[in-house]
């Protein structure tokens, strides 16, 4: 018996038992392999569930169950952790023809599940808010700003964050236009953060590994006092790494 053939048919109830399987009295494990199939996909599901509730509650609870056992028969796990199955729920969205409609839910699943990263990653120090006050401005334009690992930045179209927020934590209805956000983690949960305009591609180009300066690129748009002041109290920077000396 193949492992694949093993996986695909724990994963689809539609498949037989494969052949070969028996129990341990040497008789076909069908109706004992039926149970472990059952508890895989329900495990599968409800680990779905917890990553991604704004998504069930958009849906309707009915809704993504169904989803679910769609994803779960496509989307095998890729760890053996399950608190971070669910990689591809974005892009699987994105072409799953029933919520086409709903242009939006790809963007909702992105950000929960970089809400979901950024509470298991890993810790680093902040930088202090002096040690940035210290540099010079030209110092600061030649330097690099290193993010932590919880940092995930989230750009859309849709108002993604008003939507989050509506229905995470009873938020007024969204209004229509593109939003950035931010999911920083300053204490022990992550948040997101809603971006003024024009600072998620500023931030973007930190992430990247630009420059302040390039990562300014001269754009006035936004302010960048504010921005970096959002960067600082969320203990978003970690390391000022110095350019080059001219």
């Amino acid at each position: 018996m193949r492992q694949a053939e093993f996986r695909d048919a724990l994963l689809d109830p539609d498949l037989p038992v494969p052949a070969g399987l028996t129990d341990p009295q040497g008789h076909p494990a069908g109706r004992r392999f039926d149970v472990y199939r059952n508890n895989v996909s329900v495990s599968l599901a409800e680990a779905l569930c917890s990553a991604f509730p704004v998504v069930r509650a958009l849906v309707g609870e009915d809704f993504f169950a169904a989803m679910a056992a769609v994803y779960v028969r496509s989307h095998p796990p890729g760890s053996p952790l399950l608190m971070f199955y669910g990689q591809q729920m974005a892009d699987f969205l994105s072409t799953f023809e029933p919520v086409a409609h709903l242009g939006y839910l790809p963007d909702v699943a992105r950000l929960e599940l970089a809400l979901h990263h950024s509470y298991h990653a890993a810790d680093r120090p902040a930088v202090a808010s002096e040690t940035l006050a210290c540099l010079a401005p030209g110092q600061l334009m030649e330097s690099r700003l290193q993010l932590a690992p919880a940092v995930f930045l989230i750009r859309s179209q849709w108002p993604v964050h008003s939507i989050w927020m509506a229905n995470a934590r009873g938020g007024p209805p969204p209004r229509a236009e593109a939003q950035d956000v931010l999911v920083t983690r300053p204490q022990f949960d992550p948040e997101p953060e809603l971006l003024p305009k024009g600072a998620g591609r500023f931030i973007a180009r930190l992430i990247a590994g630009h420059t302040t300066g390039a990562a300014l690129e001269d754009d006035l748009s936004f302010d960048l006092t504010a921005t970096l002041g959002l960067l600082i109290r969320s203990g978003a920077i970690t390391q000022i790494i110095p350019g080059e000396p001219k």
